[in-house]
């Protein structure tokens, strides 16, 4: 299981729009040429988050693209979803079928595994994205589940929770 190209993208050049809409919209040419990604794939990129509401277009000499929303009201996995991106840690695809057309034995982990990274990237949200590139540093995202420092865990073995640190550190690219 692994994000492909195109939701690392999508994130990618978002970041890039909140970080530089402040007063202007920003073009695709602009964000292609600060981050390497090529103007006809972020064409394709920018129709899809358009059309699921997360940019606006602003036509004319000096036009270009702004947020459609707040920055805090856009998770990552909302950007994901918006460019048909899917991740999933699953064989089959979530349909039952990985093993001679039945459900796998590990079936189940591998779905609760793909319910805590869409958890995770639901409580991260652009604004939080552009905040550690501002300051330069990573930030701690929390769970929404809870506020438990790393390290520890809870003693509730029916909760996966207990199984799973609620705070992770991101990565930035």
């Amino acid at each position: 299981m692994r994000l492909t190209t195109k939701g690392r993208f999508a994130v990618t050049a978002m970041l890039d729009l909140a970080m530089h809409e402040i007063d202007k919209p920003v073009t695709l040419a602009d964000i292609s040429e600060r981050q390497s990604i090529s103007l006809s794939y972020l064409e394709q990129l920018f129709s899809r988050l358009r059309r699921n509401g997360l940019v606006k277009s602003v036509r004319g000499p000096g036009g270009g693209y702004r947020l459609a929303k707040k920055q805090t009201d856009i998770s990552v996995s909302e950007i994901i979803s918006a460019v048909d991106e899917l991740i999933d840690a699953t064989q089959c695809g979530g349909q039952e079928n990985c093993h001679d057309e039945r459900r796998c034995m590990t079936h189940d982990l591998w779905s609760s595994l793909n319910d805590k990274i869409l958890e995770y990237l639901s409580g991260v949200s652009l604004a939080n994205l552009v905040a550690s590139q501002s300051e330069d540093r990573k930030i701690l995202f929390a769970s929404r589940l809870g506020t438990q420092k790393p390290g520890t865990q809870k003693t509730d073995s029916n909760n996966l929770n207990s199984q799973i640190q609620p705070q992770k550190q991101l990565a930035t690219a």
